[in-house]
């Protein structure tokens, strides 16, 4: 049995934060439920992979708020947990409120600034306002931190916690994840890894590939002066950088990690993405379909008598 089982997920998100949440929710046993509206979400047209990767083996039901207002609130109302990522006020104003929902049900706000500030942004302007971004700006960061991490997983993590209190208390919760406040708790361990030391960096090879060096302890440092045979360099682990840079430039990346195999020195490549995927990919992809738009809409409908 997996820790979700029996448990009725209803998604009203759209983009990345949210189904990146239900998810994970999915992959706990959720039976998910995406409440969508007749435009459906962008991402199944702007990134067909991403929406593979979200929504494989949720159910989608198509609401036209205008026309047919009761069955949102309808199926909001049969929820274990409602998820939700509109502006301040949207989510009441359709009937899907965390008013409208039962007392056992766990209610959780996806926001970009938390209660009630109605600011526009997407996960860049999240990081800059949570000063995430200064170590490196104008470089761009690789992965939305705010939409995944401090939005996403933040709110899986809040959501189980109240799932938890329930069994306790048969009382849901009202949660609401603020993706800048999350990051900002997120940013403060950002500074001197991010480039200012020469043991913690990435650095071009001799085929314009890339080798990252995370040799934080004195041995992984030690270790990695003796291999690359430049012992003077043990006492400068925080500004060795022109040196290590020159060095590494002289040999392709193979060259390097084949040196590193075995040895502590906290070495490895950047990797494509195609080369991780070999590796670290999951080993069963999700066999479960995309959901068509409004695929399940007649089966709810009928489910819910409507």
């Amino acid at each position: 049995m997996e820790p979700l089982e029996n448990v009725l997920v209803v998604d009203l998100t759209r983009n990345l934060p949210g189904p990146f949440a239900s998810r994970e929710l999915r992959r706990l046993g959720a039976r998910v439920v995406r409440l969508e509206a007749p435009e459906g979400d962008p991402v199944r047209d702007v990134a067909p992979q991403w929406d593979e990767a979200l929504n494989a083996g949720k159910e989608s039901v198509l609401w036209d708020a205008k026309t047919d207002p009761e069955l949102g609130p309808a199926l909001c109302r049969r929820a274990d947990v409602v998820l939700e990522g509109f502006r301040p006020g949207v989510a009441e104003r359709l009937g899907v409120g965390p008013d409208a929902v039962p007392e056992s049900a766990v209610y959780c706000s996806i926001t970009g600034f938390g209660e009630g500030e109605l600011r526009a942004g997407h996960d860049l302007n999240y990081m800059g306002w949570a000063g995430a971004l200064e170590p490196t700006a104008p470089a761009m960061p690789p992965v939305p931190v705010a939409d995944l991490a401090a939005g996403a997983l933040t709110a899986v993590l809040r959501i189980l916690a109240a799932l938890l209190e329930r069994e306790r208390t048969g009382r849901g919760a009202r949660i609401v994840v603020s993706m800048t406040h999350e990051a900002h708790e997120l940013a403060q361990f950002a500074g001197r890894l991010t480039g200012a030391l020469a043991c913690y960096r990435i650095y071009e090879t001799a085929d314009g590939r890339y080798l990252t060096i995370a040799a934080l302890e004195p041995q992984f440092w030690r270790r990695l002066c003796e291999l690359l045979d430049r012992p003077d360099l043990v006492p400068r682990a925080h500004d060795a950088h022109d040196e290590l840079e020159e060095i590494f430039r002289r040999r392709p990346l193979a060259d390097w990690l084949g040196l590193f195999e075995g040895e502590d020195v906290c070495a490895g490549p950047v990797a494509t993405l195609l080369e991780a995927s070999r590796e670290y990919g999951r080993a069963q992809r999700d066999s479960a379909a995309v959901p068509k738009l409004g695929e399940h809409t007649e089966a709810w409908r009928a489910e819910l008598g409507l």
